[in-house]
């Protein structure tokens, strides 16, 4: 059974547009998480991150600016995002700005708010110095009785408000949540990203619109299925280099970047109605570069007539574009009907497993010394390499030490022979394989090589 889990007190942050929101998340939570700049309307799905206060711990939401009866499409899905996050929120942080005043936006969110009758904390944000905060008074009309002066830039004022958030979310004892796999779905903008982890959810969890460049942050998602945990990251669409034009489209690429550091899993999702291309490759590489195991979403897969010759030309360019993830199982999905998105997590439990997967010394050199017999190592200029042993020293990715002789006669190809014989004995089907290759001698010589 897939739900959305909360392990947590939930906090959010929500107000208009500029007043400061994502500088005080990424405050709060110590790091910066959700991306900050001068323009308008840079944070719009929800992003989470998480707070330690008096040994007490929180999930933080922040929010996209709200802005009510708009036009707009990304705007009007903003308010939608804003009332899942207070929804599921054991606090509100409602941040208003004390340079500009009262106006008639903080009176239009504040009466939102009151509607759904959650707790709710008025930060009073940019009073930066003591004079500033002859301007919190005014705040207090919003009907509101914790209004907290505070200063999201330089801190001042939040020791007083997270002591007032613990006062405010009665203590609860929750799981450590530290057994989840770790999940990013990467690709290049308007391939569907965003829908396929709406799909999964089963919420719409991110913005989707038909133009590219909707999700701008990381969007973390912790979910459970038939009792395992999951974190599911939704990232920016990733363009060439040369094609980011903004700051903050720049920055959305280093958050995807780094959610794949941080994963387990990458799916990389590619568009059936589109033509694979190199910037496709490249961020399929992105997986091997990261050493992580990896799965190809093929989306978009309705929009092809079974058995058509397009069919044919996608399976046969995905073979040639992605032949160094030749170990990476592919889907074919689509988040419009729903396609095989019930074999996602089957596929995901499978390649974390082999991806965690550990095989004793014992086993290792019994397989090694059969294929060394079917197959002897190579004679190079009348040196023949000698492999002494073989030895497991890590997972994720399953990492391997041979202790050879001399490492310059450990050619690439018998590399290579070794690796597609240890797939065929034990399995590692989604998960690269990391080789280190030692020289006994009196200076040790050692490699790295990774399939």
């Amino acid at each position: 059974m897939l739900k959305n889990i909360n392990l947590l007190p939930v906090v959010s942050i929500v107000g208009r547009a500029n007043v400061g929101k994502s500088t005080l998340f990424n405050k709060l939570v110590g790091k910066r998480i959700s991306i900050v700049h001068d323009s308008l309307g840079v944070t719009r799905d929800r992003v989470y991150g998480e707070f330690e206060w008096n040994k007490r711990k929180f999930n933080l939401i922040d929010t996209g600016g709200l802005e009510f009866n708009s036009r707009d499409f990304i705007k009007s899905m903003i308010e939608k995002q804003v009332n899942f996050a207070v929804s599921s929120s054991d606090v509100v942080l409602f941040v208003v700005d004390s340079k500009a005043g009262l106006i008639e936006l903080d009176c239009d969110i504040a009466f939102m708010l009151r509607k759904e009758n959650k707790p709710v904390i008025v930060c009073v944000n940019k009073v930066d110095k003591p004079d500033d905060s002859l301007a919190v008074s005014e705040f207090y009309s919003l009907g509101f009785s914790d209004v907290v002066p505070v200063s999201s830039v330089h801190g001042h004022g939040t020791g007083d408000l997270l002591d007032l958030i613990c006062k405010k979310v009665p203590f609860k004892f929750h799981e450590d949540f530290k057994n989840y796999i770790k999940i990013a779905v990467l690709g290049k903008p308007n391939v569907g990203k965003s829908s396929i982890v709406n799909k999964i959810c089963g919420q719409e969890r991110s913005i989707v619109a038909d133009f590219s460049g909707t999700t701008r942050d990381s969007i973390d998602t912790f979910l459970e299925n038939n009792g395992k945990n999951y974190l599911i990251v939704d990232t920016a669409g990733i363009r060439r280099g040369r094609s980011i034009k903004s700051d903050v489209e720049k920055y959305s690429v280093f958050r995807a970047l780094d959610a794949a550091e941080r994963s387990d899993v990458c799916l990389v999702v590619i568009d059936a109605s589109d033509d694979i291309t190199a910037q496709d490759s490249k961020i399929a590489g992105i997986s091997k570069k990261y050493s992580k195991a990896c799965i190809i979403l093929v989306n978009k897969w309705d929009k092809l007539e079974p058995n058509s010759q397009n069919v044919l030309k996608i399976q046969d360019k995905i073979k040639e574009c992605f032949k160094f993830l030749h170990y990476a199982p592919v889907i074919y999905i689509s988040a419009k009907t729903g396609r095989n998105f019930d074999k996602i997590f089957n596929v995901i439990d499978k390649i974390y497993k082999e991806f965690s997967r550990r095989v004793s010394t014992g086993l290792l050199n019994s397989f090694l010394k059969d294929i060394t017999l079917h197959t002897p190592p190579p004679n190079i200029k009348g040196k023949q390499l000698k492999i002494y042993y073989i030895t497991q020293t890590g997972i994720c990715p399953p990492t391997f030490v041979f202790f050879v002789n001399k490492s310059h006669l450990f050619h690439f190809s018998y590399q290579r022979y070794i690796e597609n014989r240890l797939r065929e004995s034990f399995g590692f089907d989604g998960t690269p394989i990391r080789f280190i290759i030692r020289q006994k001698g009196e200076i040790l010589d050692e490699k790295s090589v990774e399939f």
